[in-house]
């Protein structure tokens, strides 16, 4: 799924003509299986999303016109050079019926932080990725970007997620592990590690907030698819 933002970055790029600029968002559901069970879960697929508002829906019945609509996103990252000079990228989860909340406060965020926010997920398992263009020469751009992405990853543990959908826990992520976890959690989560990697030779800036808080972590240097519109 891609946003209004992602869809004309994309278009921009790879001029596929297949996503609307105007949409506010598209959804591309892939379905394999025998050809009569696909042909039914295509018409039960169609029928759900005009029931949810989609004004428009687009099939391919050729692997040309499959490539077609995958291609923009497949490009979708690459596509944000085409919107400024750096982008950061986060990777957090979210229940999906909490999809509409969670977007639009995401675009809040981005209207609080000053800064637009690309949002290109997985819809099928909640998964986000939202993009914030921005350029680091700008003075402080950086660091605020950083913390509107922090506050993205906030969000998601407030409505039943988690700060790491399929990315895993490293040096960025590792002060907000408090979100999730309570002091005895962690503590409990490295007495496990200590007994494996009792040296801690195993990636030792990373997974845990060393310090505690946040902002001291921060600080420290670490060594058939379908388009619904």
């Amino acid at each position: 799924m891609m946003d209004n933002l992602s869809i004309n970055a994309v278009e921009d790029t790879v001029a596929s003509g297949c996503y609307p600029r105007d949409a506010a968002a598209i959804l591309l559901v892939e379905l394999d299986g025998l050809d009569g069970e696909v042909e039914i879960l295509s018409r039960q697929v169609e029928a759900l999303c005009r029931q949810c508002g989609a004004r428009g829906i687009a099939a391919a019945s050729d692997a040309e016109t499959r490539a077609k609509l995958w291609k923009g996103r497949k490009a979708a990252f690459a596509a944000m050079g085409q919107i400024s000079p750096d982008y950061y990228v986060q990777d957090g989860v979210i229940p999906r019926t909490a999809l509409p909340q969670v977007l639009a406060e995401i675009e809040q965020l981005g209207q609080r932080f000053g800064y637009p926010v690309a949002n290109v997920f997985h819809a099928g398992d909640g998964n986000l990725h939202p993009l914030i263009p921005f350029d680091r020469k700008q003075p402080h751009a950086l660091e605020t970007v950083e913390e509107l992405a922090g506050e993205i990853l906030k969000l998601c543990v407030r409505v039943g997620g988690s700060i790491s959908g399929e990315h895993g826990i490293g040096a960025d992520k590792r002060c907000y592990m408090s979100e999730m976890f309570s002091e005895a959690d962690l503590e409990t989560m490295q007495w496990v590690r200590r007994a494996f990697d009792p040296a801690g030779l195993a990636n030792p800036t990373k997974l845990f907030p060393t310090p505690r808080t946040c902002g001291e972590a921060a600080r420290l240097p670490t060594a058939l698819p379908g388009l619904a519109f």
